[in-house]
């Protein structure tokens, strides 16, 4: 009689859009945890470039694979991070954006649920808009337009919240729900449109400096080691813990000081362009870590000069 092969004592993580900005430190940290990792991307937004010093890694699977397609694997976790996350990627191909969000989230909370594994999915602060209230809290509905040329983001990720939310009430299924707020560090897209690459890059040019109204709306920025760490907390966090939890680093600062930050760091002689806001953009966004303190005992710890230095010299190294 043939003896069965020992089940692993690792766990076997599913990160979709792990060859991302962020599901690539995502990836990184679970392995250095003994996780074994299943990394799935299109290839859309993420690189190959952003994960391949862990292909030699035994414990690292890359599969391309669109979330939009069901998927059948087995695994003991799934981190739901596929998305295009700026508006430049977002919005080239909304429809698909959409897609992403909705059938991807159906897709993924299936397999969740065939598993009986929990599944972590990650939100965003866009799910509040343009925010009549400040800081924002988990419990605030939110100000978005379902029209506008955002809206396949934000209301992609307001529907996925949905589906999170019935499957659990529906099906009993565990899931974790991260209201990711503005992260940056090594590995953003140089052309992705996000504020902190865009500062950067335009700096270590020399070009001037493209800030949008006048530099006077804010956010709150979280270097992406300590996301990496809260989204990990949540997912490890107990069953009663189903979120939405805020994931960010509630320092908040005008446009116009980050881009002053940004000059001074990289000792650039850019000069402040003004250019007309663009729709429907937030005026304020900050948030309220109350509950992941209190829930997660999770604080971000890296200072905004501190994470800037760091994403400088990754992008000096590109450009």
């Amino acid at each position: 009689m043939a003896t069965a092969l020992p089940r692993s004592t690792h766990r076997r993580v599913l990160v979709t859009g792990g060859a991302g900005f962020v599901g690539s430190h995502l990836c990184e940290r679970l392995l250095e945890r003994g996780d074994e990792v299943l990394c799935l991307d299109n290839f859309y937004t993420g690189s190959r470039h952003n994960v391949a010093h862990l292909i030699g890694n035994t414990r690292f699977e890359l599969l391309r694979h669109d979330i939009t397609f069901p998927l059948y694997v087995e695994v003991d976790q799934i981190y739901n991070m596929a998305c295009p996350a700026s508006p430049v990627h977002y919005q080239h191909d909304p429809v698909q954006t959409t897609k992403t969000s909705v059938i991807g989230a159906i897709n993924m909370l299936g397999l969740a649920k065939r598993l009986r594994i929990p599944v972590l999915q990650a939100s965003t602060s866009e799910v509040y808009g343009d925010p009549a209230i400040h800081p924002q809290q988990e419990e605030y509905w939110g100000n978005v337009n379902p029209i506008g040329t955002r809206s396949c983001y934000d209301e992609g990720k307001r529907c996925a919240e949905t589906l999170f939310f019935d499957y659990y009430r529906q099906h009993n299924l565990s899931i974790k729900v991260a209201r990711i707020f503005n992260t940056y560090g090594p590995r953003m897209h140089p052309n992705d449109g996000r504020v902190v690459s865009n500062f950067i890059v335009q700096a270590l040019r020399g070009h001037d400096i493209s800030i949008y109204g006048d530099g006077t709306q804010t956010r709150s920025f979280c270097y992406v080691s300590d996301l990496v760490t809260g989204l990990m907390a949540l997912m490890d966090s107990g069953p009663e813990v189903t979120g939405p939890i805020n994931i960010g680093n509630p320092g908040e600062f005008t446009m116009l000081q980050l881009a002053q930050e940004v000059i001074a760091l990289t000792g650039s002689g850019s000069m402040i362009a003004y250019e007309a806001l663009p729709s429907d953009d937030p005026r304020q966004r900050q948030p309220d870590i109350t509950r992941a303190r209190d829930q997660l005992d999770w604080t971000p710890t890296i200072a905004l000069r501190d994470g800037l230095t760091k994403t400088i010299a990754y992008f000096a190294a590109l450009v």
